[in-house]
């Protein structure tokens, strides 16, 4: 279905075999906007440390994030044997969950290189060369694996420039070690004999994993699901888990673990941001990883500063960057993946434990507890609320276009503007974080989360103009009276402020405007602009999460629907000449009214562009996991319970939801899960 290739299986593993010869196809040609015209398509692979960028000319580049942001190499990584070389557009190349193979061959022998993250946080790379002599008499020939490093750190917007080699070295495993990036090798090969030579590239260090212990230990952490509503969900549920904890790294900073976008925004723009992003990427994390989403959290929670605000992202060094959005919201996404954290692990301990504050404030560290509670008290006190009862604006919501579009003066909705969206979102955060606040003992700060979250609920409640609820306020103005505004609606369903009756019909509404002839899912804003205005109108894997979510209990037919509409399955049907989207993707899609449907958005008047770099946004990997277990009932409660259903299977280390409703979960602590068969509680659970 997709010209670029098809999916197999490579080491019982999902896989994708890339066929196209991008030297001769003309559709293998894609335009980054802010870069010349390019035939190379790439897939970002990792583990919790290093992440390897594999391309379809069989080369591979590595990149850190641990103290900045930084390519430790580029246009790299090839074997030779003789004239044979794995570079190049005729090869075989497989791109796997953590691994890349390209397979070459001539008259005389064939070589199959596979580079593979190995499983934990080593900063550096396996390679497998396997080498078959062809023929019916013996063979000696050269070998040589060659990483030209050219290391680059990212600059803010402005992009990578060259930097010092940080220490990289090649490594024959267990053998000679050289840092020259070149290891050349004499092969002696029998009539149609065969060896193995395992090697390993980059930040070295004495933890060796071995090939087959990375592989098993891969295939008993990825999670498995089965859904007949959704068939391509057995590859891409296994498959998003690997790419998005490939995008993980381990912070020598901050402590912890980023889990940052990724994609243009730091690999071509050189930031981590905004604040909101690593910590909804680590929500599924919670039932695949939990260890690992608990790290993001603290990770992300060490941003801040000591009266509770988070930043709208880190620099490339990782400083505190603030000087062009401070959204309205960021609060309340650690409030959520604190609550769903401690409902699906029970793990108490983890709040007591310390968190920095960011080194710039020069501050002592506080309780996990701590930390969250002075950010509830900054979005209560300083966020704070405008006069119609709804969270201010500031100069950003989710939304980073919302001021602009809103029609008032920028310094005025600034200083004025109120979003409906963050009070419905609240509205369904703030009962969920008082429920933690209450299991640690703090009944004064529960009850007041639950009073502000019953309020805010109140108010958007009051937004409901017949079709839809309103999107924000400004001195004088409304937006969304008579234009509809997707972000907000999702969570004027989930927060309760809509009646079943409300709910269902603005379901129905959204698939008949929004939704109509939208093959990738809703889109943003309805009516759609013409042109270039189209792009206002994109298709945004974190909105349509939440809207999948929404109709989960609601018009559950229609969730599944909408998920398969965000599957990479259907962007191949529909977009098959279109690279993102295939194996990964960027954080949106624009519209088929838009100019480049399918493709991404760009603001190239101001030198950004998500299509100058458009896959490995963990959007595309967190959101369709999040989905589907929310279309499962998989999801925390005000009561601090975690609700679970059945309709489809999931299948992790630490949670099993079966169709038939049974299932199993394997806590830290004590948790009280809410199933079909009646409510229990406790540390080992099956139901």
């Amino acid at each position: 279905m997709s010209s670029f290739g098809e999916w197999t299986s490579v080491h019982g593993l999902p896989a994708f075999s890339y066929t196209m010869d991008q030297e001769r196809d003309p559709r293998a040609t894609w335009d980054p906007i802010l870069d010349p015209p390019s035939r190379r398509h790439f897939v970002h692979l990792g583990n919790r440390r290093v992440t390897l960028v594999a391309d379809n000319y069989g080369r591979c580049d590595l990149f850190d994030e641990h103290t900045g942001l930084r390519w430790l190499t580029r246009g790299t990584g090839v074997s030779s044997i003789g004239d044979l070389t794995t570079a190049g557009s005729t090869a075989e190349r497989l791109f796997g969950p953590t691994f890349a193979v390209v397979r070459v061959a001539d008259e005389r022998v064939s070589l199959e290189r596979t580079v593979l993250c190995p499983e934990g946080e080593q900063p550096w790379v396996l390679i497998r060369l396997v080498v078959r002599n062809l023929t019916g008499d013996p063979v000696r020939l050269p070998l040589t694996e060659e990483w030209a490093a050219h290391p680059a750190d990212v600059r803010l917007i402005s992009g990578p420039v060259p930097a010092e080699d940080p220490g990289l070295e090649l490594e024959v495993l267990g053998g000679e070690r050289t840092r020259s990036g070149r290891l050349d090798l004499a092969l002696e090969l029998d009539a149609g004999d065969s060896t193995v030579v395992d090697l390993r590239y980059g930040l070295l260090d004495d933890d060796v994993t071995g090939f087959e212990d990375s592989l098993r230990g891969l295939a008993e952490r990825l999670p498995a699901a089965l859904a007949v509503q959704a068939p391509e969900a057995e590859r891409e549920v296994p498959w998003h888990a690997a790419l998005l904890t490939g995008g993980a790294c381990a912070d020598g900073v901050l402590g912890g673990h980023t889990l940052d976008q990724g994609s243009c925004y730091s690999f071509r723009h050189g930031f981590n941001g905004a604040a909101r992003d690593p910590l909804q990427h680590a929500l599924p994390l919670v039932y695949t990883e939990p260890d690992l989403a608990l790290s993001v959290l603290r990770n992300t929670c060490a941003w801040g500063s000591p009266d509770g605000d988070l930043p709208y992202a880190l620099r490339p060094d990782k400083s505190p960057w603030t000087d062009v959005f401070r959204p309205s919201d960021q609060n309340l996404w650690a409030l959520w993946l604190a609550a769903e954290y401690l409902a699906a692990t029970g793990d108490v301990q983890a709040f007591g434990t310390e968190v920095p504050y960011h080194p710039v404030h020069g501050a002592s560290a506080v309780s996990l507890e701590e930390n969250l509670r002075r950010q509830f008290r900054f979005f209560a006190d300083v966020v704070g609320r405008g006069e119609h009862g709804h969270v201010r604006i500031l100069n950003a919501d989710w939304n980073d276009m919302a001021i602009s579009r809103s029609g008032v003066p920028r310094e005025e909705m600034i200083e004025r503007g109120e979003s409906v969206l963050n009070s419905a979102m609240a509205a369904w955060v703030l009962p969920r974080y008082a429920a933690v606040a209450e299991r640690l003992g703090d009944h004064a700060t529960g009850a007041e989360a639950r009073k502000l979250g019953a309020e805010l609920r109140d108010a958007v409640a009051g937004e409901w103009n017949g079709g839809w609820f309103r999107r924000a306020y400004g001195p004088g103005a409304v937006v969304g009276e008579d234009d509809l505004w997707l972000e907000v609606q999702p969570w004027a369903i989930l927060c309760g402020a809509a009646s079943p009756e409300q709910a269902r019909a603005l379901l129905q509404t959204i698939e008949m405007t929004a939704g109509a002839e939208s093959p990738l899912g809703p889109r943003l804003n309805w009516p759609v602009l013409s042109g270039n205005g189209a792009e206002d109108s994109a298709i945004w894997y974190a909105i349509n999460m939440t809207l999948i979510w929404a109709a989960a209990e609601h018009h559950p037919e229609l969730g599944w629907a909408w998920w398969r509409r965000m599957s990479m399955l259907t962007h191949a049907q529909v977009y098959p000449d279109v690279w993102e989207g295939t194996l990964s993707g960027p954080d949106a899609y624009l519209p088929p009214e838009s100019e480049r449907p399918g493709r991404t958005w760009d603001l190239a008047e101001v030198g950004v562009a998500m299509q100058a770099y458009p896959v490995a946004n963990l959007h595309a990997h967190a959101q369709p996991l999040l989905a589907y277990l929310r279309l499962l009932g998989v999801e925390p409660d005000a009561s601090g319970r975690l609700r679970v259903g059945g309709g489809a299977s999931f299948q992790s280390r630490f949670l099993t939801v079966s169709a038939d409703g049974t299932g199993r979960l394997t806590a830290a602590g004590e948790v009280e899960v809410v199933t079909p068969s009646g409510v229990l509680s406790g540390t080992a659970l099956a139901w």
